[in-house]
């Protein structure tokens, strides 16, 4: 069995982005671990939504810790930063947040944790972090040097399918399940269909990350969009994840041929089984 590292930029994020990659490495018994750069201190939370002294960061630790066991990971824990806010706010430019940590310190702590669990797998994001907030800019940059510094064998990034956003974004205006504007901006996130090597057909795990993120309840309320979609709407949009596979370099993969796995051992066993032609839907 292999162990697969995941590092995420804020609690919720493995949920959304990896929670049914997570959960299935984890049904099979690979060693699923889970680090978390900032506690997402600045996310938006509702009025009289926390107890009377807590705070953000406090109440979104624990509900990372109970999306962590409901996904099955092995080992939770944060790399210690501060949340730096959303895209063009002040608070990027702080000199105690993600955004502007020093990149050998942060890649060193991370190394530590790769090397402390001889993870055979990392997974981080892609280099524009999928929608470009800076937190998830420097996860990449972070995760590509910590690679190098543990000389963990296998790397991928984690994104999405931006042809699939941008064909989800039409069906969502032309259904009854939520207003377009949801999906503003689908002709930049993730990359472009050609580019990812590896799609992951999650569904069996939807209702197992379904619940873990109902575990992010301050950031993802029961009348919010996602969770107030039927299952079957649910299972659609993500019912699937996807990743470009950097280390090893892949032959033959991209260009719409992925694999439906990750590669979970240095000699290239793949959880879930061949190649296959994979068609943006």
């Amino acid at each position: 069995m292999a162990t697969v590292t995941f590092f995420h930029a804020h609690p919720d994020d493995e949920a959304i982005a990896t929670g049914g990659t997570m959960a299935s490495l984890a049904a099979q018994g690979h060693r699923v671990v889970l680090v978390t750069a900032t506690g997402g201190e600045l996310g938006e939370v509702a009025d009289g939504f926390l107890r009377p002294g807590e705070t953000l960061g406090e109440r979104r630790a624990v509900e990372l810790a109970e999306a962590a066991t409901i996904l099955g990971a092995a080992r939770q824990l944060f790399l210690g930063y501060h949340d730096s806010g959303m895209e063009g706010e002040d608070s990027n430019a702080r000199d105690d947040v993600f955004a502007t940590a020093d990149l050998d310190e942060a890649a060193d702590r991370l190394a530590a944790v790769l090397s402390e669990e001889s993870s055979d797998v990392l997974v981080t994001y892609d280099e524009h972090g999928g929608y470009g907030h800076p937190d998830h800019v420097r996860v990449h940059d972070v995760g590509m040097a910590a690679a190098d510094r543990a000389g963990t064998p296998v790397v991928y990034l984690a994104t999405m399918d931006r042809d699939f956003m941008v064909a989800l974004r039409t069906e969502a205006a032309e259904s009854d399940h939520g207003p377009d504007d949801d999906l503003e901006g689908a002709d930049t996130m993730g990359e472009p269909a050609e580019r990812i090597t590896t799609e992951l057909d999650v569904s069996p795990w939807v209702a197992v990350k379904r619940e873990a993120m109902r575990a992010h309840a301050s950031q993802i309320s029961e009348e919010s969009f996602f969770l107030q979609m039927p299952e079957d709407v649910f299972a659609r949009v993500w019912g699937q994840e996807w990743f470009i596979r950097v280390r090893p370099e892949p032959d033959g993969l991209g260009g719409g041929v992925r694999e439906p796995g990750l590669v979970v051992t240095a000699e290239g066993g793949l959880a879930g089984g061949a190649a296959h032609e994979g068609v943006a839907r």
